[in-house]
């Protein structure tokens, strides 16, 4: 029978996930069949599995964590918001349909459990460690009658839980005693341990504060865990976009407009990690003239994000931008509004039956009720930009998209400084990654670069670095006997 470990937080962005993915690395590297699970995202950043499935990110990079490939099992229930208090709702990797926070928290949460139950009996059955993350927190008493993925799922494996704070946040030790104080009885007792997280300084003047937190709750401090600069994993919400640094002095400058429906962040992660690139996130149309690429994102609701582009005046600066030869670059939703019209017959996104786009590529897309997700591989793309000529084999990715368009067998379309794709990931293929912005630093008269970087090494890499500091921090020993007791 599988063993369980589940984190739970005071708050959202506590580090759960992070920790989730350290565990899964410490328990592989020690020879464990170990899975990750979270039985509801509330999240835009998704990922499609080998099958076609949808799930969160997060829970891919705790795969990939624990050195298995992601499947769906581990986040049965995703919530992708598409607007005010609305969600749509992905069960089993398939859309289902959009809801009001009301009608799902009301009626609908609880027969979504069925599901988080089917696929924890799977996960059980094949893996020897199951590290379980929750969401938010465990004391929101407005929505724990019908919360599913915190203490429901915890009573239902009868699973030892890990009390996380942060920090860095301030507010700790605050945090956790009323967090405690808040939960009942017996959702209390399955609490076995805290561990403080992000931590900056010296952890010795910090002693006598988990010496009061221990006499005060009665639960053991596992441990004190360090703020981590540069881990380098996908992160699951866009309250981490606040947290991205790169390069402040590279030789090309990456916008990407900050829409407010923003999916897919992890896209640009690869290229914020190359050396001459500085990357950042444009909230204001001025922030885009000094950009050499200007990338407009994957979007949860294009319709709404293309009205808002035009609103803030952003439309008119990005074609101010491509008159003036900076590149533009769409994904997916992205890619969608530099086409030449939006058609939503359904009224999918939407109360507007048409849109014109951006008129920067020759496309139009028609929405549909059905979504396409699927995992690609370009096994060899050829095309101009920025009057350089980019050839790749071999581009591994995966799209997620509602409408179609008149791509005529295209997966990349480029029209002198203007190019877009569907692809999600197609930036993590190094050879490509670099051809880009080689193209770039040709325009800007700078010379070509070395393709010297492995991603997928890194992040291996970066997993191990992770679990080293995570392990050595926590008391293993203590951790283990609680997992073992159950």
């Amino acid at each position: 029978m599988a063993k369980y470990l589940m984190f739970q937080g005071t708050s959202s962005h506590v580090g759960k996930s992070i920790l989730t993915a350290a565990l899964c690395r410490i328990f592989f590297r020690a020879g464990q069949r170990v899975a990750p699970f979270k039985a509801q995202n509330m999240a835009l950043n998704s990922f499609v599995t080998a099958d076609g499935l949808e799930m969160g990110r997060a829970q891919v990079a705790q795969a990939e964590a624990a050195n298995i490939a992601p499947r769906v099992e581990m986040n049965p229930v995703l919530l992708k918001p598409t607007g005010n208090a609305s969600s749509q709702v992905i069960i089993n990797g398939r859309a289902v349909g959009v809801m009001s926070a009301a009608a799902y928290h009301q009626g609908y949460s609880l027969k979504a459990f069925d599901a988080v139950k089917a696929a924890l009996q799977k996960l059980s059955a094949e893996f020897d460690t199951i590290v379980i993350e929750g969401a938010g927190s465990p004391a929101e008493v407005n929505l724990k009658a019908n919360d599913i993925v915190n203490m429901r799922v915890a009573k239902y494996l009868n699973a030892p839980v890990i009390l996380v704070a942060d920090i860095d946040r301030g507010g700790a030790l605050a945090s956790i005693v009323g967090t405690l104080e808040l939960l009942d009885d017996d959702e209390r007792a399955l609490v076995k341990g805290l561990v403080i997280n992000k931590f900056r300084g010296d952890v010795k003047l910090f002693l006598p504060a988990v010496d009061f937190l221990e006499q005060k709750t009665g639960k053991p401090v596992l441990g004190v865990v360090p703020y981590i600069d540069k881990l380098g994993i996908d992160d699951e919400d866009s309250v981490s976009l606040d947290d991205k640094t790169c390069a402040a002095d590279g030789e090309v400058s990456i916008a990407v407009i900050r829409l407010g429906k923003l999916s897919n962040f992890t896209d640009f992660d690869s290229l914020a990690g190359e050396g001459d690139v500085q990357l950042f996130y444009a909230t204001a149309p001025d922030q885009l003239d000094a950009a050499d690429v200007i990338i407009l994102p994957g979007s949860k609701n294009t319709s709404e994000d293309l009205i808002g582009l035009r609103g803030k005046g952003f439309a008119e600066k990005i074609l101010l931008r491509a008159e003036a030869g900076s590149a533009i670059v769409g994904i997916c939703g992205g890619f969608q509004m530099l086409g030449d019209k939006i058609f939503d017959p359904l009224r999918t996104e939407s109360n507007h039956a048409e849109l014109d786009g951006l008129g920067l590529l020759p496309i139009e897309t028609t929405f549909a009720a059905d979504k396409f997700t699927r995992q690609v591989t370009l096994l060899a793309v050829s095309f101009d930009f920025l009057g350089s000529h980019i050839e790749s084999t071999n581009l591994d990715g995966y799209e997620i998209h509602s409408g179609e368009s008149n791509l005529r067998g295209r997966k990349i379309i480029s029209a002198g400084n203007v190019m877009g794709t569907y692809v999600h990931g197609i930036f993590d293929n190094d050879d490509f990654r670099r051809q880009f912005l080689n193209a770039v630093r040709k325009q800007k008269n700078l010379p070509p670069l070395e393709s010297t970087r492995n991603l997928r090494a890194e992040r291996q890499q970066n997993y191990d670095r992770l679990a080293r500091i995570v392990e050595g921090s926590l008391n293993m020993t203590l951790l283990k006997e609680i997992m073992t007791l159950g």
